[in-house]
């Protein structure tokens, strides 16, 4: 009998914690509306996020894959990598290839507050962001990652004008940054009060607070209520210095951009590469960088893009690892995925969001191009 409620105890833990690939998949539905004109290609794209997702160990068996024999792949291509590469690499190569740009003229750099029709313009998007990101924090393992990309694709859905997604629409800025920044205070209410943080940064803090003697929990309000109000009024500030900062930095910025391209390409390019050497002093980053700006560039040239790659390279750990740990804990039967509430809303969201997303993006245009 106690090998019998041990297997059932372990069962409640593989339901409680069968959520989390399912609210990865959730993020991975996103792809289809990330996918521009063509369906496959966002596909395709979406795949080698995934397959980069794969290479180090294995989570579950702890064999290595993919990694040619090369001990500095053992950890697996971290994510920040990846999009250092398609977003930093690429875009120089892409603006060596280019024309130099139009400087602003001295009129533009003066600093300008939003105008209340602008505000109008962003209030939409801004509630979604808070939304997605209040939902993100709040749920364990979902990080600003996902909240930025999720937001940014529902801004796009509700916006007015979604053609200009892409190509500097300032609801794009708007949406997956307000949901990060959301996310970041949101996700100190589980670490807080349960000991689970719900992002990377979220993590890092948990460790400083092990470190201190501090137990994250209910008693922690009671034991160091300094603490806990200390941080409040830390963030609290920090919202109010991030506006004064930017309010005093954003001249010089335009003047910055104003310079000729050869010698910002050379900044760029100098402070990528030490600052992505600098974190874990590896060649293998530079190279993996490097490489992935390379591949981005090819990607921008065959018309494929990028940001279904970043997305499963960044959810594809997360999908996979808890996917396989949900099966060992429910000894394989995948009937655990819908017997929690949570996982299968979730799984229902993710179903209806790509049904949706793909008949309104290509069945629905299609049925009118036909029609006219």
């Amino acid at each position: 009998f106690q090998a019998e409620d041990g297997i059932r105890d372990v069962a409640v833990t593989g339901v409680q914690t069968c959520a989390l690939p399912i609210f990865g998949i959730l993020g991975l539905s996103v792809i289809a509306s990330l996918s521009g004109k063509s369906l496959i290609k966002g596909l395709i794209s979406g795949i080698l996020g995934l397959m980069i997702a794969t290479v180090g160990t294995d989570p579950v068996s702890g064999v290595s894959r993919f990694t040619g024999g090369s001990p500095d792949l053992l950890g697996g291509i971290r994510p920040i990598l990846v999009m250092v590469g398609l977003f930093a690499v690429t875009e120089m190569l892409t603006q060596i290839s280019t024309p130099a740009w139009d400087k602003a003229s001295s009129r533009d750099t003066r600093l300008k507050l939003p105008s209340l029709k602008m505000w109008k313009r962003l209030w939409k998007s801004q509630v979604i962001g808070c939304t997605i990101g209040t939902f993100e924090g709040l749920t364990p393992g979902g990080g600003g990652s996902i909240a930025a990309f999720l937001s940014y694709n529902e801004a796009r859905r509700w916006s007015s004008h979604p053609e200009e997604f892409g190509k500097g629409a300032i609801e794009g800025v708007a949406a997956p940054e307000c949901a990060n920044n959301v996310v970041t205070a949101t996700a100190l209410i589980p670490m807080l009060s349960f000991g689970i943080p719900g992002s990377n940064s979220a993590a890092v803090l948990l460790a400083g607070f092990l470190l201190h003697g501090l137990i994250p929990g209910p008693m922690l309000f009671q034991k160091a209520p300094d603490v806990v109000y200390g941080l409040y009024g830390g963030l609290f500030a920090a919202n109010i210095l991030m506006v004064l900062v930017g309010l005093v930095i954003l001249t010089p910025c335009i003047w910055l951009v104003n310079r000729p391209k050869p010698y910002l390409i050379a900044v760029i390019l100098a402070i990528v590469v030490s600052g992505v050497y600098a974190t874990d002093t590896a060649l293998s980053d530079l190279w993996l960088v490097l490489t992935m700006g390379v591949v981005g560039y090819g990607m921008r040239w065959l018309g494929i893009p990028t940001l279904p790659m970043v997305l499963g390279a960044v959810l594809g750990f997360l999908v996979e690892s808890n996917y396989r740990r949900s099966l060992v804990l429910s000894r394989g039967d995948h009937a655990i995925f819908i017997q929690d509430p949570v996982s299968l809303g979730l799984l229902l969201a993710a179903v209806a969001l790509t049904a949706y997303t793909v008949w309104s993006e290509f069945i629905k245009p299609a049925r009118k191009l036909k029609n006219a």
